[in-house]
């Protein structure tokens, strides 16, 4: 067992194991994933021990996986409760690194008629944490629109961060420029709702094409699957290309993703959650696990349907 010590926290890192190639990878949902160098990062949400709080999980080779944290917990966070809402949940996040600095993005739930939905956003020097909340949030929803699910793409034409959220009540998809100390929103752009969209958004740009892939359906059934639509611009507008993941007779519900390429490779994977062994189209219970599959890019913009595996990425 590693661990590691600020003056401001104390977190521990454990090796996961025993170590394996094969998916299902970890427990967990809404996986976001950073490559730094050689290492992939996630970071999911993940019902772990009492209270909401966010764990990350390292690994150089997606076999054996190191787990950091508590990274944020919501018992530091005053400002989620002074609305009185009594219990928040820890949802969806998403990292990025800019200028030395890691800025970490979460969803505070579930939104009701009382009490709105918010997106918070902490900052620290390691992708292993801890993070230092901002003391406010970044987004709260309300009037249709439901702040959940933060993904910041870094729009490196213009030299800018777009933030991107939206989440399943009301379906919206909102996307702003944040403001150059990424810890405020900026100017919002005026964004149409892409065919299907639920949740999770997702922006990565391969052979000048912009891809924007997000969640369709319901968490909890077999509808729920990750869509995919393209554009010049990181702003759209956007063309639909279809679906490209979607339930099979062993894997239900595949969705809320991360894209990332394979570190030292061309290769690209898709991460993602999903409910193993049911039948059905649901309502399903328990949990639902992490998987790693292989993303391909093929001719004029499409992305070929992804194959769900339990071999995973690791074995040829």
């Amino acid at each position: 067992m590693q661990s590691r010590w600020s003056a401001a926290a104390c977190w521990i890192g454990i090796t996961l194991g025993p170590a394996t190639a094969e998916n299902p990878v970890m427990p967990g949902a809404d996986p976001h994933a950073l490559v730094t160098d050689e290492t992939v990062w996630i970071y999911p949400t993940h019902s772990k021990g009492p209270g909401a709080r966010f764990f990350a999980y390292e690994s150089k080779n997606l076999s054996t996986w190191t787990e950091h944290g508590p990274v944020l917990d919501f018992k530091d966070l005053t400002w989620i409760h002074k609305d009185g809402r009594q219990q928040a949940n820890a949802w969806a996040p998403c990292l990025i690194h800019h200028e030395g600095k890691y800025y970490f993005y979460y969803s505070v739930g579930p939104q009701s008629a009382q009490f709105p939905a918010h997106i918070g956003v902490a900052t620290g020097a390691s992708p292993a944490g801890p993070f230092a909340d901002s003391g406010q949030a970044l987004l709260t929803g309300g009037n249709g629109f439901e702040a959940i699910d933060p993904f910041v793409f870094h729009d490196e034409k213009n030299n800018r961060h777009l933030f991107l959220a939206g989440g399943s009540a009301g379906a919206k998809l909102r996307v702003f420029i944040l403001d150059p100390s990424l810890l405020r929103l900026g100017r919002e752009i005026p964004t149409a709702n892409p065919p299907k969209f639920t949740e999770g958004p997702f922006l990565h740009e391969h052979a000048g094409i912009y891809h924007l892939t997000y969640s369709h359906g319901g968490w909890r059934d077999a509808s729920y699957s990750v869509h995919h639509a393209t554009s010049n611009s990181p702003l759209g507008p956007w063309t639909y290309r279809g679906c490209i993941l979607k339930s099979d007779a062993r894997h239900k519900g595949p969705g809320h993703h991360s894209i990332i390429r394979k570190p030292g490779t061309d290769q690209w994977l898709i991460i993602y959650h999903r409910w193993n062994h049911r039948e059905g189209n649901g309502p399903y219970r328990g949990s639902r696990s992490i998987a790693i599959d292989r993303l391909e890019h093929g001719n004029n913009g499409t992305i070929l349907p992804v194959v769900m595996t339990d071999d995973g990425i690791t074995k040829k």
